[in-house]
């Protein structure tokens, strides 16, 4: 089926029914996220083979956009995979010892455990893997990440929150903060369609947003949203979301860079159902001889490394720092109590001072770190002075040799010129 018509050529009331309804669907999200940082790595998913092209009615960017915002699936269940590519080199274990080092926990850390989600979707973050999930309604929801001859499952059912790895045979228990409504699970990106709000967050006049024809995924018919930047200078080639045509819920999303090659972020639906989940999908009992670890002692009591922060605390300090990265609009914060933001749209840069020297290189840092250091690492210079610019095929960052980074989903070039300009 041909791509449809673009919608670049909206009038000015359309154009703000179509912010409207990306703003909208951005506020929705389908309730399967699990919980706080366990959902920020899940919707990490690969490439699945589109298998046809259904003749579908036709229909307009708009209409998509507001069908993706009605939509209200509250039971699911399926099956998808992640394929996350962003060109890192093989660290040969040191992203697990430096993610279990800094969240002080996993394996041999003293204080934590293999069950912690913090800890164990981090491994979402590079390679493929295989997931299934199930969603009955806000309360209860569970996501297993299948490994060789184990399996890590997360489930939330009513107040209670369960991990268990399986391997290590350690069970993970806290409590769901009913007083929230559920709302602090949604504002994580967790499956194709929290990816799809995501990306309709940053749908402005820098973007491109059109209906790219038809695809089949999971073996049910879907339309193709494509949204592109119509700025140079960033990473980001395309994102393609395919919306399910019936219940309006994202079953895929792919980002390609602007560099070419494989999907940086590729997630879909391999099997998915709307039926409801059975009850029984979501119980859970701590195995015999499992060592169980509370949060609340995690969260409550200091360890070696400090006072440990809860994870509501861990992601508000997020959401400050980062949030709204994408709004900037020329020079200032981009929200309150957020970094400055030189550049807008796409080619929005986030600066952070951090009041001291640049990072250290490699014949000062030793080992694996130095070497990691060394290969990611281009020397650059300009009006700022020098520093150097690290790079995965997606997020680049640029420290100067004074303490600045300056950070953003654009090429070394946009960040010398951010950093001049900044000046």
């Amino acid at each position: 089926m041909a791509p449809y018509a673009s919608d670049d050529s909206t009038t000015a009331a359309e154009g703000d029914d179509l912010r409207a309804g990306r703003r909208k669907a951005a506020r929705y999200v389908v309730p399967v996220a699990v919980v706080g940082v366990a959902a920020a790595t899940i919707g990490l998913v690969p490439a699945i083979a589109d298998s046809g092209d259904p003749d579908l009615p036709e229909i307009t960017a708009q209409q998509l956009i507001e069908k993706i915002a009605q939509s209200d699936v509250q039971q699911m269940s399926g099956t998808f995979k992640i394929t996350t590519d962003l060109g890192l080199p093989d660290l040969g274990g040191l992203e697990s010892s430096l993610a279990s080092g800094a969240m002080g926990s996993g394996p041999g850390s003293g204080d934590g455990s293999s069950a912690d989600p913090s800890a164990k979707l981090t491994e979402l973050a590079s390679g493929t893997h295989t997931l299934r999930v199930a969603a009955d309604g806000p309360d209860r929801q569970k996501l297993s990440l299948l490994e060789n001859a184990a399996e890590y499952s997360l489930i939330h059912n009513g107040k209670d929150v369960w991990g268990y790895d399986s391997k290590s045979n350690e069970v993970f228990h806290g409590t769901a903060d009913e007083a929230k409504g559920g709302q602090d699970k949604e504002d994580v990106p967790a499956t194709p369609k929290d990816f799809a709000e995501e990306a309709l967050k940053a749908a402005d006049d820098t973007t491109a947003v059109t209906v790219d024809g038809t695809a089949q995924v999971a073996g049910r018919d879907a339309y193709r949203l494509l949204i592109k930047p119509k700025q140079s200078g960033t990473t980001v080639g395309a994102i393609t979301v395919a919306v399910d045509a019936e219940t309006g819920m994202p079953l895929k999303f792919t980002l390609t860079p602007s560099s070419g090659g494989a999907a940086v972020v590729d997630a879909g639906f391999t099997q998915v159902s709307f039926a409801k989940p059975a009850a029984s999908t979501f119980d859970f009992t701590p195995p015999k001889g499992a060592k169980v670890t509370e949060e609340s002692k995690l969260d409550g009591a200091p360890s070696e490394h400090g006072s440990a922060k809860s994870e509501d605390e861990l992601r508000k300090e997020l959401d400050k720092e980062f949030g709204g990265l994408k709004s900037g609009d020329g020079h200032g914060k981009a929200s309150e109590g957020g970094p400055e933001v030189i550049g807008e749209g796409w080619n929005s840069v986030a600066v952070f001072d951090t009041g001291g020297e640049g990072v250290p290189s490699g014949g000062e840092v030793g080992g694996d770190l130095g070497g990691f250091l060394d290969s990611l690492g281009d020397k650059v210079s300009g009006k700022f002075g020098s520093g150097t610019v690290f790079k995965t095929r997606l997020i680049n960052a640029l420290i100067t040799d004074d303490g600045k980074v300056y950070v953003g989903a654009v090429d070394k070039d946009a960040l010398v010129k951010a950093a001049n300009s900044g000046k």
